[in-house]
């Protein structure tokens, strides 16, 4: 039940086969939502219990083995706890979650963690082999053990983390309070933010915004004197326009612009008109995954919409 609940949310996931539209409806919205969460969790009990109660009268009385009841609390309980961890996990990585769809639509979280930790990972792999380690050599010496195999291995790992991930938040508030105690260029930052590397907890990916450019750079809490806020990768913002303003217009800019933690507009003239286009900086250049979406409109030279429509940054170009 906790596998099946722990991992069922991310099902919605399948939605980037139908376009980058349609991603953005589903992905991380409906099954990672409360509402979702819980049917999840509700419905998966509601199975195990029926499944149970079919295999308990199909077997005998005679050979049903003696095993503690299951109620109907107690199952839910577990469901709610492997939906609950999923959820809280995404909060903390990635791009977030709409938390309260449909009746507040939204994306809660912070970037405390990268999609796959290797650190979370490894531990994770320690507290499932490590007892089996302990129980071949056990066996081996012939030691009888009386305590559940795995428990001790079990809280030990849930406790690590805990303190994993509240050091993450510690590390991730001394870097966006460095990047925003600087001036870049002479310009004061309007927005800092740190992205996760899953190297190492000491190391983030800076942004920033000014009034005219937005800043990338990495941040070192190891070393800070090698923190130099003069040395970035800048990126200068679209000039106001008429152009940026019907590209803003778009269906497609409002829809990206509700997703885009950091947006950033750039105009693109063509030969026959302009071309608007979207990002969300949180993702670096270069940055393959099927949440890196961008917004793109094309105008002709009189600024009448020829085409509009929102692509995976990985297909850009092709």
């Amino acid at each position: 039940m906790l596998l099946t609940t722990g991992v069922a949310a991310d099902l919605d996931a399948l939605s980037y086969f139908g376009g980058p539209t349609l991603f953005l409806r589903f992905h991380r919205t409906v099954l990672h939502s409360l509402a979702g969460s819980l049917s999840i969790a509700f419905v998966t009990a509601a199975i195990f219990l029926a499944i149970d109660k079919i295999r308990s009268k199909r077997q005998p009385v005679s050979q049903m083995p003696v095993r503690p009841g299951f109620g109907v609390g107690l199952v839910a309980l577990v469901c709610v706890i492997g939906v609950g961890s999923h959820i809280l996990l995404d909060l903390v990585s990635g791009v977030g979650i709409q938390l309260l769809w449909p009746f507040q639509p939204g994306w809660k979280g912070c970037e405390l963690l990268t999609n796959i930790d290797l650190w979370i990972l490894t531990l994770l792999a320690a507290a499932v082999l490590l007892p089996e380690l302990l129980k071949l050599v056990s066996d081996e010496i012939g030691e009888q053990r009386k305590s559940s195999r795995g428990r001790g291995a079990a809280i030990t790992a849930l406790v690590f983390l805990v303190l994993y991930i509240g050091s993450r938040a510690a590390f991730h508030s001394q870097a966006v309070t460095l990047l925003a105690s600087r001036e870049y260029h002479a310009r004061p930052p309007l927005t800092a933010a740190a992205f996760p590397i899953a190297a190492t907890p000491f190391s983030w990916r800076g942004v920033v915004t000014t009034d005219a450019t937005v800043e990338e750079l990495p941040v070192s809490l190891l070393g800070r004197s090698e923190f130099d806020p003069d040395r970035t990768l800048t990126r200068y913002k679209a000039e106001p326009s008429a152009a940026l303003d019907a590209g803003l217009r778009t269906s497609e800019a409002k829809t990206f612009l509700a997703y885009a933690k950091i947006p950033f507009a750039s105009i693109i003239r063509m030969e026959n008109g302009y071309r608007f286009e979207l990002r969300d900086m949180r993702f670096p250049l270069g940055d393959s995954s099927p949440e890196n979406i961008l917004a793109r409109a094309d105008f002709d030279s009189s600024l009448q919409l020829l085409r509009g429509e929102l692509r995976y940054a990985s297909s850009n170009g092709r």
